[in-house]
């Protein structure tokens, strides 16, 4: 009678290491089909092939052997996705963290302040559409899509009067909390829900852009802040930023931009420069002007 696959046999199939077949025995994570009680030897059959597969990706994601255990003694296959794909989620953002990582030590790597296109200019008071409110930093993403959204809805049907923007008071990102707030240009801003009529006083602003998503707009913050350090500027909270362009309008990252802000204060009484900004991936609107008010 044939015993059935020897583990060396078995290993060659699955891509899984002898000895890695042995710690899943002897864990229980994947059983022998039979052991020789003489010999010892494990013999499995070509049905425990699909379940071998399944724990080889599993354990390239690095999922502990007991959440590998309890994916495997799962038999609704509802609730099996579902721990799979709360094991995926967490894997993705743990790449979205890494990319941006990445993206800003290439920047780093390769500075060139000399080449920020940085200048000096003035905004005139504007009346807008707004939403604002004390959010957590861990929980700015989704406010802002929230937000955002909202805004749309309530000025659809209105003809823009010019890009979007956001306020982000200091801190949000020195405390882990702070006051934020998005808006949009607006003639006869509606009070709807959280929406409200807001005017943005006139202010004297040094700007650049960023442009492309926001893995490394801080480092063109940072850029910025040696910028008005250089020009004996000082800076006052909080950043503002004005999205020019974004995915909804150019599905390209390269073209995206957006404007970046901080308001600059008393040259005699330097606070630290706000480089920091939320990467509003959610919103799909990257490019940033930065802005810091003239004392």
């Amino acid at each position: 009678m044939w015993p059935g696959l020897t583990i060396g046999e078995f290993a060659q199939l699955t891509h899984l290491s002898v000895r890695t077949l042995r710690r899943y025995h002897d864990s229980g994570l994947l059983v022998p089909a039979s052991v020789d009680p003489h010999s010892g030897y494990r013999y499995y059959t070509a049905e425990q092939i699909p379940s071998a597969q399944v724990i080889h990706r599993l354990r390239e994601l690095d999922l502990p052997l007991a959440d590998v255990a309890r994916i495997l003694a799962t038999e609704d296959p509802h609730a099996r996705a579902e721990l799979i794909t709360g094991r995926l989620h967490r894997l993705e953002a743990v790449l979205d963290r890494t990319r941006a990582a990445v993206t800003s030590l290439r920047q780093l790597l390769r500075p060139d302040i000399a080449g920020l296109e940085a200048r000096l200019c003035s905004l005139p008071a504007r009346t807008v559409a707004a939403i604002s409110g004390a959010v957590d930093r861990s929980e700015v993403l989704a406010w802002y899509a929230e937000a955002t959204a909202e805004l749309d809805a309530a000025l659809a049907g209105l003809e823009p009067l010019g890009s979007p923007g956001g306020c982000y008071d200091n801190e949000l990102f020195t405390l882990g909390r702070g006051m934020v707030m998005v808006y949009r240009p607006a003639v006869a801003p509606p009070t709807r829900g959280r929406v409200t009529p807001r005017t943005l006083p006139a202010v004297e602003l040094a700007t650049t852009v960023h442009h492309g998503t926001h893995d490394d707009i801080d480092v063109t913050y940072g850029r910025l802040g040696a910028w008005v350090v250089e020009h004996a500027l000082a800076v006052d909270e909080p950043v503002h930023e004005i999205y020019s362009i974004g995915p909804h309008d150019d599905p390209a990252p390269r073209s995206w931009g957006a404007n970046q802000a901080g308001r600059l204060g008393d040259p005699t009484h330097p606070v630290p420069v706000p480089v920091q900004v939320p990467r509003l991936r959610a919103s799909g609107q990257s490019p940033v002007r930065a802005s810091l008010r003239m004392p």
